[in-house]
């Protein structure tokens, strides 16, 4: 009667109209039969409802078998608002990039941004930390959870969650890959769909340390996004076009900060 229960159950939320199914537990250890009847329940109603896997991690030699039946499933336990756990993200969504595609979707988890300790405090991300999560989580396409109190929402962290040009970047962008991670500087590309242009994240990881500079020269060659000659470059966080590059496109970026970007050129 597994089956029955589950038919029973999600017909009822259904029937009142539930968008969304967040079911906890499914990850580890992996429950297979388990999501798989939770999948055909979903089917059965005839209403397309999200169904989402709560918490990970979810085990990567399984992604084959979640992406089929899962719209969204977690690829980590909770994440907060520190920098460890932000890399461990970065680890984990490289890994995760090759199973992003619409309609199903690896999970980063909720963004930690704004109030979000009942009034006891903000989030301990500094501001470039933040541009950082949001280019990343964006690049990568992970679902976009606001995890702050929204009665107490701030400037800063709105212009964060409602720009329209980074969050085209998570809705509408394919073949989403970490391009190089070498020495705290990373880049990842997207394509652009309909279009020859290419969506470019770019990374300084790297700590401060001792260094007085404000940040560092991240260099990304245009030939390995597919560019040969001029490239015009826009800057999507700031709605500017940039000056155009030629070969070698190295944005200077702050300690723990992140730029995000669309390339374009006539000659490829």
């Amino acid at each position: 009667g597994a089956q029955e229960f589950y038919n029973s159950r999600i017909q009822q939320y259904a029937d009142w109209g539930v968008d969304f199914l967040k079911v906890d537990d499914l990850s580890r250890p992996y429950h297979a039969l388990e999501i798989e009847a939770i999948r055909k329940a979903i089917d059965l109603t005839g209403r397309p409802m999200v169904f989402s896997t709560s918490p990970g991690e979810t085990p990567l030699d399984q992604a084959a078998h979640i992406s089929r039946h899962a719209n969204m499933w977690r690829i980590s336990d909770d994440f907060w608002d520190n920098w460890k756990s932000l890399m461990h993200q970065v680890d984990l969504t490289a890994k995760w990039a090759p199973w992003t595609g619409d309609g199903h979707y690896p999970d980063a988890d909720m963004l930690p941004l704004g109030e979000i300790r009942q009034g006891k405090g903000k989030t301990r991300f500094t501001p470039d930390e933040q541009v950082t999560l949001m280019t990343l989580w964006s690049i990568f396409r992970s679902p976009l959870i606001f995890g702050g109190d929204l009665t107490k929402m701030d400037d800063a962290t709105l212009a964060l969650m409602t720009n329209d040009e980074v969050l085209a970047v998570d809705q509408h962008s394919a073949n989403n890959r970490q391009l190089f991670r070498v020495n705290g500087q990373m880049a990842w590309v997207a394509n652009v769909p309909n279009s020859p242009d290419k969506y470019l994240a770019v990374f300084n990881l790297a700590d401060k340390g001792s260094s007085a500079d404000s940040g560092v020269a991240v260099p990304v060659k245009l030939s390995d996004l597919g560019f040969t000659g001029s490239c015009k470059i826009r800057d999507l966080w700031q709605h500017q076009d940039m000056t155009p590059s030629q070969e070698t496109f190295a944005p200077i970026l702050p300690w723990h900060g992140a730029g995000l970007y669309r390339v374009h050129t006539g000659s490829r």
